[in-house]
């Protein structure tokens, strides 16, 4: 999905949204002179640029961290880059029916029965880092075992007929939208943690995928 928003303390402002598949180079360049005009019109300084870094597919990635890269340079302003897997999580802590114990396992769908996960407890820590999943019945037991592991993301429809732990809790309809990014990049920016934008190159999934075999193979 390709989507832009603009927020001022918290709140969105504006947000563009399109689900109708890899469409970024025809759609992104008009969300974002839409956005732009919003902005200026109504006199709204852009302070910093947050993209998502991935993991992700390389063309998508690629179009939406270079269109950031020349709006930070055009306006001499920050790129923050958060990770796809992290802004995910952020509509399901809103939740008030989230478990204090939860575990958060935001999922990207790599076909047939690979997915691309990361697990986070709530103050969003990583529990288990990014990571090439073969699912089975007996994934994530380890965890399921202890307590709640939420799944959702694109990976999770095709998990929830596989894993039938107690304990395993799946969301429908989350997405990595731009409306879900200002909390993680209010922190980062408050923070200074910002990329330098000369060098910044998003995380894809084939070179992960490429680290993983390479490491299995040695």
């Amino acid at each position: 999905m390709c989507s832009v928003a603009l927020s001022e303390d918290g709140a969105v402002l504006f947000a563009k949204e399109d689900f109708d598949g890899p469409q970024h180079a025809v759609t992104l360049g008009v969300f974002i002179d839409e956005v732009l005009s919003m902005a200026d019109s109504h006199a709204k300084p852009i302070d910093a640029v947050a993209v998502s870094c991935g993991p992700g597919s390389y063309t998508g990635l690629r179009i939406g961290v270079s269109m950031a890269k020349g709006l930070c340079y055009g306006r001499d302003i920050p790129l923050i880059a958060l990770p796809t897997l992290k802004v995910l999580c952020v509509p399901v802590l809103l939740m008030d029916e989230l478990p204090e114990n939860a575990l958060l396992c935001p999922m990207i769908d790599a076909r047939r029965m690979e997915v691309y996960d990361v697990i986070y407890d709530r103050a969003l820590n990583e529990v288990r880092g990014v990571n090439a999943d073969i699912i089975d019945g007996d994934s994530y037991k380890e965890f399921l075992d202890k307590q709640p592991v939420y799944f959702f993301g694109s990976g999770a429809a095709k998990c929830k007929e596989v894993i039938k732990h107690p304990n395993a809790r799946f969301l429908d309809a989350i997405h990595p939208l731009a409306r879900w990014m200002f909390p993680l990049a209010d922190k980062e920016y408050l923070n200074g943690t910002f990329q330098d934008v000369a060098y910044f190159e998003p995380f894809y999934l084939k070179e992960f995928v490429a680290t993983v075999a390479k490491n299995k193979i040695f």
